[in-house]
């Protein structure tokens, strides 16, 4: 009779994978993945430094491609290099922008001298760090705030920007002007009021950069394949691939997307307003065509069609993993995949904590306290166990696991409540706000038709436009992200 085998716990596995690589059974590159991977660390995240010398809070952060710098960009419009390890500033220089800055990123292989940006005031801006100073250049602009930038994967030339305005651009650094490539609108008429979807986040898949996908203010996750772009301009490249949406959200108007990562398995990680976090395989794509349905005619439909239910129930195996337990309700944020293989998922929360998840089955595994009011940016280290994390605060948090206790979970993770805040907007109206004006300026009015004191430039009403500015005149004397209307989203 076989006696049971003890499980073997993570110090068993560890004193075997130092093992096997002494004696040349496991690389030194696999023995640091499976190292960076460890549970065990990462139950042993704390703060190493905090990062103090910007004057509003903190939209963005990023590591180089190195892993030895990181870049950060904020409300008080500056731009900071920094040497996370000491904990000292290498460089801090003006961005160029008139308004908040949203991202900030490094571009590769150009010995960490050529940074892009992008902001509440629409620009998208170049930063080259010569040797007398840093020179800054507007490369484009969208009409609108500008909230995400994605570089193509080895590339020190080529990156995306996309905004509010709905406009997908493709930048090349050594090209005079941008290539305006779509702009993303809905699938049916449904939301008139609405002629464009407001982009907050793009992201290209590494295994392939000639994919990309962009993701707004509805359900949809849409990917794009670059190479079906005619740089002669004919062609119509608005077309998604492929897109994805959770399939319970058929229907629902009211869902939009803050962020999107993709894992080194092509797989993609969203995360939706007042919703959770998903995750798709390249399988659950609904395909270039998905036909918007409400749950009830959906299936009517098909019972009249005399669709066979049964394939329908294995179509609705592929439910995409869900990762529960975190708040985004209040302000734009990211998401991220953690690890060397992508095996945790992290993001940021209205209550101020930072969430990890097991990325296999979803389990949540830490929650840690990183901010007084909210969490917007986790960018993780290339190589190694570190975090970096931001939000409405001033500083910068740094994250490695040298505390000498595993943290366990907290006992009340459903109490867990956004802390009151003055003079704080949520996401959705202001942005309903915003659409309004975006969608009667699309369409434009002359003052004959409208009377010459109830309009302005695009045909946008009077008061419209007084109310907007009255909300936020009575945040502008606030800090952090209600400094005013750049600041609704960030």
């Amino acid at each position: 009779m076989m006696k049971n085998k003890r499980a073997r716990t993570s110090v068993d596995k560890a004193v075997v994978d130092v093992w096997q690589r002494e004696v040349g059974k496991l690389s030194t590159r696999n023995f640091a993945h499976r190292l960076a991977a460890s549970e065990d660390l990462v139950l042993r995240l704390d703060i190493y430094k905090k990062l103090v010398k910007h004057q509003g809070c903190v939209n963005t952060v990023s590591f180089n491609s190195d892993g030895n710098i990181l870049v950060s960009g904020s409300d008080d419009k500056r731009v900071i290099v920094w040497d996370w390890e000491t904990g000292n500033s290498k460089l801090s220089f003006q961005s160029g922008h008139v308004s908040n800055v949203f991202q900030a990123k490094i571009m590769p292989y150009t010995d960490d001298r050529s940074l892009v940006t992008c902001a509440a005031d629409g620009q998208v801006r170049h930063a080259q760090i010569l040797e007398c100073g840093v020179e800054t250049r507007l490369l484009a602009k969208h009409q609108g705030q500008a909230h995400n930038l994605a570089i193509e994967p080895g590339s020190p030339h080529i990156f995306y920007t996309c905004g509010e305005d709905g406009l997908v651009q493709h930048i090349d650094l050594r090209t005079a002007a941008p290539t305006k490539l779509f702009t993303c609108s809905h699938i049916d008429d449904s939301r008139a009021y609405m002629p464009v979807i407001p982009l907050n986040a793009i992201a290209i898949d590494p295994r392939n950069p000639n994919l990309f996908a962009v993701a707004g203010m509805d359900k949809y996750t849409r990917l794009y394949d670059i190479r079906k772009y005619k740089w002669d301009g004919s062609t119509d490249f608005g077309q998604p691939t492929d897109y994805f949406r959770p399939p319970h959200l058929i229907g629902d108007d009211q869902a939009g997307i803050t962020g999107l990562a993709f894992s080194d398995q092509s797989e993609i990680l969203v995360t939706y307003i007042n919703e959770f976090i998903y995750l798709f395989t390249q399988d659950m794509g609904l395909g270039p065509n998905p036909v918007p349905s409400s749950p009830l005619s959906a299936f009517s439909e098909a019972s009249e069609m005399g669709f066979d239910h049964s394939a329908m129930d294995a179509d609705e195996k592929a439910i995409p993993q869900v990762y529960k337990g975190h708040r985004n309700q209040e302000t734009v944020k990211g998401v991220s995949f953690f690890g060397p293989k992508s095996e945790y998922v992290v993001s940021g929360s209205d209550c101020g904590r930072i969430f990890i998840w097991k990325k296999k089955g979803g389990e949540l595994i830490r929650v840690m306290e990183a901010d007084k009011h909210v969490v917007n940016c986790i960018e993780c280290h290339p190589h190694t166990t570190v975090l970096a994390s931001s939000g409405i605060e001033t500083d910068i948090k740094i994250w490695t696991p040298k505390a000498i206790d595993k943290a366990t979970l907290p006992t009340n993770i459903e109490q867990f409540k956004p802390k009151p805040r003055s003079r704080m907007y949520q996401v959705t109206t202001p942005q309903d706000l915003m659409l309004r004006l975006f969608s009667l300026q699309r369409r434009g009015s002359s003052p004959e038709q409208n009377g010459e004191n109830s309009s302005i430039a695009g045909g946008v009403p009077l008061e419209l436009v007084l109310s907007f500015n009255a909300n936020s005149d009575a945040s502008s004397d606030g800090g952090g992200n209600a400094s005013g209307p750049e600041d609704l989203f960030s």
